[in-house]
């Protein structure tokens, strides 16, 4: 996701049980010409973990030459964007345009295939069709397969929902269906609590499932489906405790990789996410609002929770309100804006 699944995001993520994380969704075309700020997301994970570069357009060049860049910055994955709704990529006829153009969307896939080493795999990942008219997920995907695609991602909306409405199960069920066992298949769209998860793993017998919004100020989710995967008990929502630590790690993180005109806002954002559905987190977020200067930002928030831990140790109920839902309010954001979405996506991360 856009602004979203950015180095410190993804680290987080993968620290809490997350199998694989996919950077933000970059332009080919940018890459390609050396745009520093399409280059500057392209950060490998930490510690040699596996990571996806996701990439998008619709010229072949542009798109093998960004995905020998992938390659050359560490990626095990190169995954193609053809399922983004935003108006601004499909305007340029890229992103779940492409499902309109399925010849040029299978020129594109060989293009890459061609481009990097037989050991990375090149993924796509796409949605359900166009609009309920033009519902070609299966057959798309199945030609994306043929021209050289390892995995495939279905997102369960139309581009014509943008992120409105419900992710529908059954065209993920058709891929899975139409493409030969060998190759994975991807199940993703508001898959935000475990329930969801088994609901998608169940109906659609896809092989992963891919989180996006669901992770947005949770990153304790993946920990959740982990142990579910495991067979182990659900260790459950994080104690305070938890979510301050991971806060702190998280603030630490922005502060490494993120140019410094961007570290307020980047912190900011953190504590909106760790402070949903905490006590005071309402005030804090108006407070955050009006700081400029990132040592004040990180006092605040360590202000904050250390408040919090006092109330709890002195024997305080625990400081939280009713549970969080980060996707639900993520879409009500959007669809305030006219249901039209400006990230990538749910490109997020992965749990098989």
């Amino acid at each position: 996701m856009e602004a979203v699944t950015d180095l410190p995001f993804r680290t987080i993520c993968e620290e809490l049980g997350a199998a694989l994380s996919f950077t933000e969704f970059l332009s080919a075309e940018a890459l390609t010409r050396g745009a520093a700020k399409a280059v500057g997301r392209m950060w490998p994970s930490l510690e040699g973990r596996r990571f996806a570069v996701q990439i998008f357009g619709r010229e072949p060049e542009a798109l093998a030459r960004a995905a020998g860049m992938a390659v050359d910055v560490g990626a095990s994955i190169v995954d193609i964007n053809m399922g983004c709704p935003a108006k601004k990529v499909t305007a340029g006829a890229c992103g779940s345009a492409l499902m309109r153009e399925p010849q040029l969307a299978a020129a594109l896939v060989a293009a890459v295939r061609r481009a990097v080493p037989t050991q990375i795999p090149v993924t796509v990942k796409h949605r359900a069709g166009w609009d309920e008219q033009n519902l070609n997920a299966a057959t798309f995907a199945r030609s994306l397969v043929e021209a050289g695609a390892a995995m495939i991602t279905v997102h369960g909306r139309t581009r014509a929902q943008g992120f409105s409405g419900q992710a529908q199960m059954a065209p993920i069920a058709a891929v899975r269906a139409a493409l030969p066992p060998e190759i994975p298949v991807v199940g993703n769209g508001d898959v935000k609590d475990v329930a969801a998860y088994t609901r998608m793993k169940t109906e659609t017998g896809c092989d992963a499932v891919m989180v996006g919004r669901g992770a947005m100020g949770n990153p304790w989710f993946f920990r959740s489906l982990a142990a579910l995967e495991s067979g182990a008990p659900d260790p459950g929502p994080p104690t305070l405790a938890e979510r301050s630590r991971v806060w702190r790690r998280h603030a630490v993180l922005v502060l490494a990789p993120s140019p410094e005109k961007m570290r307020v806002h980047e912190l900011r954002k953190t504590l909106a996410w760790y402070s949903r559905g905490l006590y005071g987190g309402s005030s804090l977020r108006q407070r955050a609002s009006s700081i400029d200067d990132p040592a004040a930002m990180l006092g605040l928030g360590e202000a904050f929770f250390a408040e919090l831990e006092r109330a709890e140790a002195a024997g305080s109920p625990r400081p939280l309100i009713a549970p969080a839902d980060p996707v639900a309010k993520s879409m009500a954001r959007h669809g305030r804006r006219g249901g039209e979405h400006t990230e990538a996506d749910e490109t997020c991360v992965a749990a098989s």
